[in-house]
């Protein structure tokens, strides 16, 4: 690959220069949803408009795509950039909230309200659009549209300063917890791949779900594998995130093995090449999905603000018994906490090195309760090639996700409580920042595993 270094360099620098400018190149509607890649593809068209069509060619030949990250980016302002680009191309359907944070435009969610909340919604205008009923976690949410002439934020304020004892929100969005940073592509000498087994501890079938973009079945990683879908009106919307999260967690194919290979997947998917995609609202209606379901592990690695309906939502189903597996996020050390990760009873997760260092870019604290190999490693890609490396404490949690698996079926708080000591206990001492220590080591594959 020497022999390619010229090329690489200047598509490193035109990336850094696209990156500043908050211009991803090839960014379009589904990429913004799911936040910037975890391991760059080449651009679209860029190779052609370099007159290099060799390079691309060759990359095509190949099983993984190694090509090398950009430098010396601020990996804690990654997503403040996308976040931005989401808000400049569609203002249509979306706003900024009065911290920046994307919201659907003119959207306000409501959680069970009283009928004298919904009376003071009506009497400052409010009218009712949506009504999701969730029987198995007995509650219902309300979407209201504000209308023009009345600001967003201004008709929740008085919202809330009519009905104080109700819950009212915004519908935030929420994008994938990857990164991009520095990660080279020599392989990880020595390292082994295993993947487990596809029974519970009781014997039963292994099932797991899963809250992302859409998951690409067709790719070989999935040949063989159940996958039970929700969203999209039934349609299928591949993505790479949810792709690559789908593939740690259950898939298999001659030269890559995820956690839990022949487990049942239950994928929600929550964008559906929308530019709403990835709202606050569709989060609760997936995990009310997943409660019928009664699928006991669900992994979101998926990042954003504090959200009244999302940290409701939650509480109710750590109380049912579930086990929420969340990306704690990359914004940085120093970084506030991210959601739904930092939510009391939410098993957060965190990505380190090959050394077991914790990411540069990952979040600390408290929320922090297992770490996952989260760099040097291979997922599923939609496309040629067919693998790519991926980093980022998205690709950490479902690893943790699929090893609680086995042990809690269905929900149940006791089984839970259970299933997270015994990870604990099975965990190794790293230090700082790796919460109750290091889990999934052998389950991280190398970019040897491809030579």
């Amino acid at each position: 690959m020497s022999s390619l270094r010229p090329t690489y360099t200047l598509l490193r620098t035109c990336r850094c220069l696209l990156l500043a400018l908050g211009l991803l190149a090839g960014a379009g509607p589904a990429a913004a949803q799911i936040g910037l890649p975890g391991m760059p593809q080449l651009p679209g068209g860029l190779s052609s408009r370099l007159g290099d069509n060799s390079l691309r060619d060759r990359l095509r030949e190949t099983l993984l795509d190694t090509t090398e990250l950009p430098r010396k980016v601020a990996l804690d302002q990654l997503r403040s950039l996308n976040m931005r680009d989401l808000l400049q191309r569609h203002p249509a359907q979306l706003e900024p909230d009065p911290s920046g944070f994307p919201i659907v435009r003119r959207e306000i969610l409501a959680w069970s309200p009283s009928e004298a909340g919904l009376a003071a919604a009506a009497a400052i205008r409010l009218a009712e659009t949506g009504r999701q009923e969730m029987p198995e976690i007995g509650q219902v949410l309300v979407t209201l549209r504000v209308p023009e002439g009345v600001a967003t934020a201004d008709a929740l304020a008085r919202l809330r300063a009519a009905d104080p004892e109700g819950s009212y929100d915004f519908n935030h969005l929420y994008t994938g917890a990857e990164s991009v940073g520095e990660e080279e592509a020599a392989g990880v000498p020595g390292m082994e791949t295993s993947g487990a087994g596809t029974t519970g501890a009781a014997g039963g079938e292994v099932r797991v779900g899963l809250v992302d973009s859409g998951v690409d079945g067709s790719h070989e990683v999935f040949e063989k594998a159940r996958i039970v879908r929700w969203g999209c009106d039934g349609a299928s919307r591949p993505a790479p995130h949810g792709t690559a999260v789908g593939a740690l967690m259950i898939g298999k194919s001659e030269r890559f093995t995820g956690a839990q290979p022949g487990a049942k997947l239950y994928a929600a998917d929550i964008y559906c090449d929308q530019p709403t995609g990835g709202s606050a609202s569709q989060i609760v209606q997936a995990l009310a999905w997943l409660a019928r379901e009664q699928v006991g592990v669900i992994n979101i690695s998926l990042v954003g603000p504090p959200n009244q309906m999302l940290g409701r939502v939650v509480q109710a189903m750590v109380t049912r018994g579930h086990l929420l597996v969340a990306a704690v996020g990359n914004d940085g050390p120093a970084a506030p906490p991210l959601y739904p990760a930092s939510y009391p009873g939410v098993v957060g997760v965190t990505g380190i090195d090959p050394k077991r260092h914790p990411l540069p870019e990952a979040a600390r604290g408290p929320q922090v309760m297992f770490a996952a190999p989260g760099s040097q490693m291979a997922a599923a890609a939609i496309g040629t090639p067919p693998y790519k490396l991926v980093r980022g404490t998205s690709f950490a949690s479902p690893l943790v996700a699929a090893l609680l698996a086995p042990r809690l079926p269905s929900p149940s708080p006791a089984q839970a409580a259970e299933a997270v000591s015994a990870l604990a206990a099975s965990a190794s001492a790293a230090g700082e920042g790796t919460g109750r220590g290091v889990v999934a080591e052998n389950l991280r594959i190398p970019p040897s595993a491809f030579r």
